[in-house]
């Protein structure tokens, strides 16, 4: 008899989950419902029943992690007979261990290299070196991001089609040549070649796609809403013996298209598998009636999902809180107040901040630094910390004082100006014997001619630039916030992120214009170089409790007692970017983004948006967001901002429609705002 102890703890769906071993099934899981539970439930029970041995189960996650905590409760309920779960793990572990033992079907030998993204990166460097490529406009990263897009694809290089209006395609494409040849010649192979090279084996050689396909008699995947078409098509070769595959995961989270996962994937499989059994999982552990409630209404605008309908299993809890702020200065005030309320009885490690873009964060850091609330960024940098604006205060520090060979040493080449560390590591040397400064070692050195021809040129622009700057600065008295625009202009630093092809560059911008916004607070120079001191270095001390911050994306997977979620406004949340890009499907995705930010919350959710933001200097009218129309008014609070100011909120166009005009892909709302901001 079968020792059921580990099914009492489960619901009627997450037991049925569980028992149906037999064919296709997709097990529609929604946030809080328990789907590691079922995962491992129904591997310990596959096992208990005999229905397979461990080590003809695959078991995929997406991270290391997941597969340990999955082993982990497996083991808890089998004790010693998960040792044998040798095909528990990641995608890419997984096919790599696959791939070891049939390397040579692929012109590698079995103790081929893994490389890392650093190795990528040298190697497309030096292949764009030898094929005469601009690395300052095509970057190595992003080269490489569209290698992977191919690769996510499953596509070699000679597979590829390009887009012919794509010029950087057209450059990419001989680069993804060589670059594999390079790799063969190596004996290595990317992360992306560990599921290309294993698929395509699998395609070819119907002898070893038999074997797994025999030997894997169930196939278990979680996350099945972030797989792209290699990792789909991976797992569809391995199921055309035993159909027994049983894929997890909630289309209503697939918030990474920007990273190639395909929503599609999910909403397919029951085409791509016959006789699919569709499972849902609608009760939530996690969160409040009310949290559950508003983040229903909100998702089920989407046209594109399989639907389900949480159940919460917790009490009605508080009411959502919806506040409006004058501006995001007073958003960041009022945050902070709730959060001195909150933690009288929440620990500040269970109070998160979810932003939509990370440059939002800023508001938010100088406000708890002013008043001294510790916190962290998970899966980012401390505005401060971050390389642009570094690089931006250190132009500023530089300027403001010559003797600052920190600040010297970390502009004087970037944008690149052919002084390279042999060129810095002798005026270093001619510094100390001289007893000058860096910046004045320089100009002597050249003075004396002891600076190369090609290295002078560049050097010599950089230090005429920095007093021309000084001038505007001390003579012109150029307010600072107009400075660093110039600055960011005359040096080649903006055109360097506006013109090169890095998936980077975007972040980068939008935090510069923080930056911007950040100055005209100060009065001068002096106090907000001051200012960045202090914040540089006044957290070093906290310990203990932390409010955590990070964008909705990276909170995927966490779960916190109370969460916060500003910038609730047309343009930012949705993003300018999705629906301008993607349309009516972009916009489906943010979403589904708002939809995982709310979910995060067990206890609190408290949403807020505002009338004004202060960007790139100058002060714009801001709209709600139209998903904040889409939340049912009964299980809101509004704050008494709503109260003291209805006329200026019925001037607010707090209403935005949705419909999309054919051509544009854009709403009304989204045309009225842009046009309020030009």
């Amino acid at each position: 008899m079968v020792n059921s102890d580990y099914l009492k703890n489960l619901n009627e769906a997450q037991k049925q989950a569980v028992l149906s071993l037999d064919g296709p099934l997709l097990i529609v899981a929604g946030a809080g419902s328990g789907k590691t539970k079922v995962l491992t439930s129904r591997i310990a029970h596959i096992i208990k029943t005999k229905n397979a041995f461990p080590n003809q189960i695959l078991a995929v996650t997406f991270t290391n992690k997941a597969a340990k905590e999955m082993h982990n409760r497996v083991s808890k309920i089998l004790g010693s007979s998960a040792v044998g779960l040798s095909w528990l793990g990641t995608f890419h572990s997984i096919c790599a261990k696959l791939l070891r033992k049939h390397a040579s079907a692929v012109n590698l030998n079995s103790n081929f290299t893994i490389i890392d993204t650093d190795d990528q990166l040298r190697l497309i460097k030096n292949i764009c070196k030898a094929e005469n490529i601009d690395v300052k406009q095509l970057s190595p990263r992003y080269i490489i991001a569209i290698i992977d897009k191919w690769k996510n694809k499953g596509l070699y290089p000679d597979e590829v089609k390009i887009n012919l209006k794509d010029i950087y395609e057209k450059i990419i494409l001989p680069v993804y040549k060589i670059y594999q040849q390079k790799l063969i010649e190596l004996n290595a192979c990317d992360f992306g070649d560990l599921i290309l090279h294993t698929v395509k084996i699998l395609e070819k050689k119907k002898d070893i796609r038999e074997i797994y396909s025999k030997n894997f008699k169930y196939i278990l995947v979680d996350e099945y809403q972030d797989t792209n078409r290699i990792q789909s098509k991976w797992l569809s070769l391995l199921t055309q013996e035993n159909r027994n595959i049983c894929c997890v995961g909630d289309d209503d989270q697939s918030i990474y298209s920007w990273r190639g996962a395909e929503i599609k994937n999910f909403l397919d499989f029951d085409k791509t598998y016959d006789n699919t059994k569709v499972i849902r999982l609608e009760q939530n552990y996690r969160s409040t009636e009310n949290i559950l409630s508003i983040a229903s209404s909100l998702i089920s605008n989407n046209q594109n999902r399989v639907g389900k309908t949480l159940k919460s299993t917790m009490e009605t809890g508080e009411l959502i809180k919806l506040n409006c702020f004058k501006n995001g200065k007073d958003e960041a005030i009022g945050t902070s107040d709730e959060i001195e309320q909150v933690k009288k009885n929440y620990s500040l490690n269970n109070v998160a901040i979810l932003v939509r873009a990370i440059f939002q964060t800023r508001e938010f850091e100088e406000r708890f630094l002013k008043i001294g609330l510790p916190y962290r960024i998970l899966g980012g940098i401390k505005f401060y910390e971050r390389a642009e604006i570094k690089d931006c205060v250190a132009y500023l520090r530089l300027i403001y004082q010559d003797k600052d060979d920190l600040a010297f040493e970390r502009i004087v080449n970037n944008p690149k100006r052919s002084v390279g560390e042999s060129t810095i590591k002798i005026i270093h040397e001619y510094s100390k014997i001289n007893k000058l400064c860096l910046e004045n070692s320089a100009r002597k050195m050249i003075t004396e001619n002891l600076i190369k021809p090609k290295t002078k040129l560049g050097l010599n622009l950089f230090l005429d630039l920095i007093s021309k700057w000084r001038s505007d600065l001390k003579i012109k008295r150029l307010n600072h916030v107009k400075l660093l625009q110039i600055v960011l202009d005359e040096s080649g630093y903006s055109a360097m992120l506006k013109n090169k092809k890095d998936l980077e560059n975007e972040n980068r911008l939008e935090n510069i214009k923080e930056l911007l916004s950040a100055m005209k607070e100060f009065d001068s120079l002096e106090s907000f170089l001051d200012h960045v001191s202090l914040a540089t270095s006044i957290d070093q001390d906290w310990k203990g409790e932390k409010i955590n911050m990070m964008t909705m994306h990276a909170a995927k997977g966490l779960e916190f007692d109370v969460v916060f979620l500003p910038g609730w406004e047309e343009g930012l949340f949705p993003h300018q970017k999705s629906i301008e890009e993607k349309g009516e499907s972009g916009l489906e995705e943010e979403r589904r983004l708002a939809y995982v930010g709310i979910t995060r919350a067990k206890k609190r959710a408290i949403i807020s948006f505002s009338m004004n933001r202060f960007y790139q200097g100058d002060w714009i009218d801001s709209m709600a967001s139209r998903f904040i129309d889409e939340l049912p008014e009964k299980n809101l609070e509004k704050n008494s901002f709503f109260d003291e100011n209805t006329e200026i909120l019925n001037e607010f166009e707090f209403n935005q429609d949705i419909e999309f005009d054919e051509d544009t892909k854009r709403s009304p709302g989204w045309i009225r705002y842009q046009k309020r901001i030009k």
